[in-house]
C-alpha cells in the first residue's frame, strides 16, 4: 500500500515562504548585531554608519512586506528547536 500525503499547494507556499524568510531573518540579525559590534568599537566613518543603518532599516522594512504578502507574522519565523530552545532570539 501506497502512502500518500495530501499536499496543500498555497500551504506548502507559505511554509517555503516562511522558511526561506526566516533564514533571511536570522542572517539580517546577525548582521545587525555584527554591524553594532563596529560602530561601538569605531570601526566605522560616519558616511558607512548611515549606510548601514539606512541598509538594515530597509531590509527590515522589506521583511515586514513579504512577511505581510505571505500572511506571516514575526513569530512565524521563529523556529522551535526543542531542547534547544528558538532558533531567533526573543527581542
Amino acid at each position: 500500500m501506497t502512502a500518500r500525503v495530501d499536499l496543500d499547494a498555497e500551504s506548502v507556499g507559505r511554509d517555503l515562504a516562511a522558511l526561506v524568510l526566516t533564514i533571511v531573518e536570522l542572517l539580517r540579525q546577525l548582521m545587525e548585531r555584527q554591524a553594532v559590534r563596529r560602530v561601538e568599537a569605531g570601526e566605522l566613518t560616519e558616511e558607512q554608519v548611515e549606510r548601514v543603518g539606512t541598509t538594515l532599516m530597509l531590509l527590515e522594512d522589506r521583511m515586514g512586506q513579504l512577511r505581510a504578502q505571505f500572511g506571516l507574522a514575526p513569530e512565524d519565523l521563529n523556529l522551535d528547536l526543542g531542547p534547544l530552545g528558538s532558533l531567533l532570539p526573543r527581542d
